[in-house]
């Protein structure tokens, strides 16, 4: 669905964001985009989106060059950035200019996924709050019914209730030819929502594997401060406990503590090569 060769990107001559950067995504699932403030997940889902154009190597997102901006390409992906305006009109207004665009958008489904968040389609954008703005927008884009829906830290702006909202309205709007990109840095916030995990440190893709693959590898325990192992990867300490990831035991999947993971790969990427052979 996504590959991406050889992209080089940079905004001036003095600030390399990507340099040989390679990306290779299948249709379906969701995916969650980690990386630092900074690392440069905005322009990358910017670029899969045909917002901004790299310098160098190719990008094909479900068979366009997303540069192209094709209506073909257009009409099956939905871009939710992270900044989101408040437009003069209702909401009904907005939806009745703008789900046009997108063949599959779905009135029925956006109204009943408006009133999970308890807005009307009478109000109007400009008196919502910043958090009511971007549970619209979310609203939206999922209804669109796009084969590519790509939210840009979707869950800043919202408050406890609402993140959960959002993990349901997501779960229940996946079909086997929908696929999610959610770039963040709160990895917190997507509980056990992913299917697909990829970190980016340092211009590269230093991690990009599916939730199975990680439980496999890898086992997230707790123990005392004695707690000792050579299998270790990477600790954390706490007030009278150690948190730690270490090669699987094979005893069974433990559940996966993603900020505990984000935190070793981007410590040491290298400790968490997983062999395409293991």
């Amino acid at each position: 669905m996504i590959e991406i060769e050889n992209l080089s990107f940079q905004y001036t001559k003095h600030k390399v964001l990507f340099d040989q950067l390679n990306l290779q995504l299948t249709k379906g699932g969701i995916v969650g985009l980690f990386g630092k403030n900074g690392a440069g997940k905005t322009s990358l889902i910017k670029i899969i989106s045909g917002l901004i154009f790299p310098q160098h190597g190719q990008v094909t997102v479900q068979g366009h060059n997303p540069a192209r901006r094709l209506p073909s390409f257009l009409r099956n992906v939905y871009f939710l950035p992270d900044e989101v305006g408040g437009f003069a009109d209702k909401i009904s207004q907005y939806v009745s200019l703008y789900s046009p665009f997108y063949p599959q958008f779905n009135n029925e489904r956006f109204l009943a996924m408006l009133s999970d968040f308890g807005i009307n389609q009478t109000d109007h954008l400009k008196h919502l709050s910043y958090g009511q703005r971007k549970q619209f927008y979310i609203c939206f884009g999922l209804a669109t019914n796009s084969d590519l829906i790509i939210m840009d830290e979707p869950t800043n702006g919202l408050d406890i209730p609402s993140k959960s909202i959002f993990r349901k309205l997501v779960a229940s709007c996946m079909t086997v030819e929908t696929s999610i990109i959610i770039s963040t840095h709160q990895v917190r916030d997507l509980g056990n929502l992913i299917d697909r995990v990829v970190i980016l440190e340092g211009g590269q893709i230093v991690f990009n594997h599916s939730l199975d693959r990680i439980a496999q590898t890898y086992d997230f325990v707790q123990a005392g401060t004695d707690f000792v192992s050579d299998q270790i990867l990477y600790h954390e300490e706490g007030v009278g406990q150690v948190k730690a990831i270490i090669k699987s035991s094979g005893q069974g999947h433990s559940k996966v503590d993603f900020e505990m993971l984000f935190n070793g790969v981007v410590q040491n990427p290298q400790k968490f090569k997983i062999s395409e052979h293991e």
